[in-house]
């Protein structure tokens, strides 16, 4: 039995990750580099440290990464006010919370990012706990922040909502199993590839088929010897 749920934050649960490959393109243009969006899509879901060079080469980091970084928060904060959450996530969070788990909010965006996205879905009243930046020096696909996510509410095992290749390889690293949902842009396939069990269509498919998961019943709702209170 799993004690603990992460959930992936953008992309997952709130609509962001196109805002974010449009902020990363502009910034990049600022030092006239170039750099398709649809390549910079792919790499959505990696921490900024990661994503400059593994876009751009090392030299770019090198010279410009912190600067990029900073570019990036400029161009994505006129965005902010056109995030919306998907639907049924609020019903999906509080369904899973009923089934006994400790739920967590991952993401290594700044705080004052991850504040206004958790009050899009009133995340603060759902959720025991949220990761942000300030909580990771390694973003994914380290597993630095699945951990973090754990520590948070002392979970002992925990599975993983998300929608990148990148969630997905860092909860193969922690050795958590993971979840997929496609609302991130990326295809099945290349979500199986990393390592997701199963691919829902949208939250709103994953919370009608949780039954059909290791999110059917958390380890809180079971009684001595395993007896299911519920």
């Amino acid at each position: 039995m799993f004690d603990t749920a992460i959930f992936d934050i953008d992309g997952t649960l709130v609509d962001t990750n196109y805002h974010h490959a449009l902020a990363w393109f502009r910034a990049f243009r600022r030092h006239d580099l170039t750099l398709p969006v649809w390549r910079l899509h792919r790499a959505i879901g990696m921490g900024g440290d990661q994503l400059v060079p593994a876009v751009a080469g090392d030299d770019v980091e090198r010279r410009l990464g912190e600067q990029l970084r900073a570019d990036w928060a400029e161009e994505f904060e006129p965005l902010l006010g056109e995030i919306q959450p998907f639907a049924c996530v609020r019903e999906l969070l509080g369904d899973v919370r009923r089934r006994g788990f400790t739920l967590v909010l991952a993401s290594s965006g700044k705080a004052e990012h991850v504040d206004h996205y958790l009050g899009l879905f009133d995340g603060t009243e759902l959720a025991e706990a949220w990761t942000t930046s300030a909580d990771v020096e390694r973003t994914k696909p380290e597993p630095d922040l699945l951990q973090a996510a754990l520590e948070k509410v002392a979970g002992c095992s925990a599975v993983l909502v998300g929608d990148s290749v990148w969630d997905f390889e860092a909860a193969a690293r922690l050795g958590v199993p993971a979840y997929a949902v496609r609302s991130g842009g990326f295809s099945d396939d290349e979500l199986r590839a990393a390592g997701a069990r199963e691919v829902f269509e949208s939250p709103a498919q994953l919370l009608e088929r949780l039954d059909q998961t290791l999110l059917a019943k958390g380890a809180s709702t079971l009684g001595p010897a395993g007896r299911t209170d519920a």
